[in-house]
């Protein structure tokens, strides 16, 4: 009986032996592929996260893009613009045959100029000197009326001298408010207060009729400031 038995308790034990073997077998597989699957779910894990990052910076991009192209945009308009000036307040200055200073009348129509360009950016001032005559006499006469009109700009009020434009037109033609065109029949200087659309604020109006210096008469005057006088 017993030599009967010893081989089939051997054979038993073997299967034990393979079954034992056969389960560490599919624990180590079982091991291995939990393993793996974390793994493989940790790397999907971050190929999201960095999918994500990638989006994200992506729409910064796209935002960064956006504010340049809105910037270049601005300054496109700003540099179109810089050129674009409107007249707001204009006045005449008239001088008597040979006179060699400013009156009255008229340093009191260029304080009045003056004062509205106070804290002012973004304007020029155009002076334009007229003298009857003929020739380079009638040009130098007219230069010298519209530079006393500079100088009392720049050493009286600190009006920057680069914003002024100063030109002797002599006896040059001007178009009247009917049309037509005529010659200086006196000297005189007109002043321009020209504001550009960028500068900080538009400068105070000139003074209504009630507030003129003063009437034009065939002596030294002026007349007052026009906003809505057209430019010449």
């Amino acid at each position: 009986m017993q030599k009967q038995l010893d081989p089939v308790r051997g054979r038993v034990n073997e299967l034990d032996e393979l079954t034992a073997k056969n389960s560490r077998m599919i624990a180590d597989v079982d091991s291995r592929a939990t393993e793996g699957i974390r793994n493989a779910m940790s790397k999907a894990t971050d190929a999201d996260t960095h999918a994500v990052d990638a989006g994200n910076r992506a729409d910064q991009a796209n935002q960064t893009a956006q504010a340049a192209n809105t910037h270049v945009t601005s300054v496109e308009t700003t540099v179109a613009n810089l050129d674009q000036y409107q007249a707001v307040t204009q006045a005449e200055i008239r001088f008597r045959p040979g006179q060699q200073a400013l009156s009255k009348n008229a340093k009191e129509a260029l304080d009045q100029i003056a004062t509205s360009l106070k804290g002012q950016k973004g304007y020029i001032v155009s002076v334009q000197g007229y003298s009857p005559g003929s020739g380079g006499t009638a040009i130098e006469n007219s230069r010298e009326m519209a530079q006393m009109v500079v100088r009392y700009l720049v050493l009286n009020h600190d009006v920057p001298v680069y914003r002024i434009f100063t030109v002797g037109m002599g006896n040059a033609p001007i178009s009247t408010e009917e049309g037509k065109m005529q010659r200086a029949r006196g000297g005189r200087v007109e002043i321009s207060l020209m504001k550009n659309s960028l500068g900080g604020s538009t400068p105070a109006s000139g003074p209504t009729s009630s507030a003129t210096a003063a009437p034009q008469s065939t002596n030294s005057g002026t007349t007052a400031p026009n906003p809505a006088r057209p430019p010449l």
